[in-house]
């Protein structure tokens, strides 16, 4: 792909003087002025065929012309780092300015990832052992309340696994270990999932209606107070999380913010107090529950009303 528009971007480069040609035939583009050292971009062998970062470059030109991006970003591992160094510097030599609002987001290897199958280790592998391994947790379990197992595990298991990848820097390598990918406790996905379930349930049990507009005046206690601070506090975190491209701010924020509403649960209690009391502690567990819905949903979790 982008094969014919490749030899059309070698010729705009030779007329414009920026192709230069190595003694062993190789055409380069000198970038050494944009990194303060001896710096190139390979763009043709000395057969006079093209390289993926020539195509490339072709397919960036193609993106930004149909699409006329706001930022152009690549998810590619921390390993191509000079490749995307040499692309961007070669598309903003040829005169586009556009080139600065293109970024490389790397990300870090996963270390000692292995399932039952073996050594060569693919994601369906990890979601199947995940979810047979939270199947067998969920089966052994006497507070288990579900019916639909299968489904619930899967969901628990995807849960697990993005949470685990997501809460680090994205170009940090870390450890994959089963014991605390699936741990019930903690900074986990089966932690935040069991927290949205928790909050299901106080709203389905406690024996009163949600009332959006009663008064919240009652909400002295000081884990009130901290669970309306950190609750008004997500649009900071989505859009840190927007700017530094780093989804770890929104999976910290949800793991501080399951963290107050277990204290805040155990606290202050909705059935048995009264109206008033009870009315303002039910929409600030909703507002709790909904809070941590939408931060799961754009990591791309589906919460679970029930485990």
């Amino acid at each position: 792909m982008y094969g014919q528009q490749a030899q059309q971007i070698i010729k705009q480069l030779t007329n414009n003087g920026l192709l230069e040609t190595t003694e062993q035939g190789v055409g380069i583009v000198n970038l050494s002025h944009d990194q303060g050292k001896k710096f190139y971009s390979t763009l043709v062998r000395s057969d006079g065929t093209t390289l993926y970062i020539t195509r490339d470059i072709a397919a960036a030109i193609d993106r930004h012309d149909n699409h006329h991006f706001d930022r152009m970003i690549y998810v590619v591992d921390k390993g191509q780092d000079a490749h995307f160094r040499q692309l961007f510097g070669t598309l903003k030599a040829m005169g586009n300015s556009w080139a600065d609002r293109c970024k490389h987001v790397k990300f870090g290897k996963v270390l000692g990832m292995s399932t039952r199958k073996g050594e060569v280790v693919f994601l369906q592998d990890i979601l199947d052992e995940a979810k047979m391994r939270m199947l067998q947790n969920m089966k052994n379990s006497q507070t288990t309340k579900v019916d639909n197992l299968d489904d619930v595990a899967e969901t628990l298991a995807i849960s697990a696994i993005i949470t685990f990848d997501l809460k680090n820097n994205l170009e940090s390598d870390y450890r994959f270990d089963w014991s605390h990918v699936l741990q019930s406790h903690g900074d986990t996905g089966v932690y935040l999932q069991y927290t949205h379930a928790r909050m299901c349930s106080i709203e389905s049990l406690c024996g009163i209606s949600l009332d959006t507009d009663c008064d919240t005046t009652p909400l002295v206690e000081q884990e009130a107070r901290q669970l309306i601070q950190h609750i008004a506090a997500y649009e900071d975190a989505v859009y840190k999380a927007y700017i530094d491209i780093q989804p770890k701010h929104i999976v910290g924020y949800l793991f501080k913010l399951s963290r107050l509403s277990s204290v805040a649960h155990k606290k202050l209690n909705v059935k048995g107090s009264p109206d008033n009391v009870a009315q303002a502690r039910l929409l600030l567990f909703n507002s709790a529950r909904q809070t941590l819905a939408n931060g799961m949903k754009l990591l791309g979790i589906s919460p679970l009303n029930q485990m």
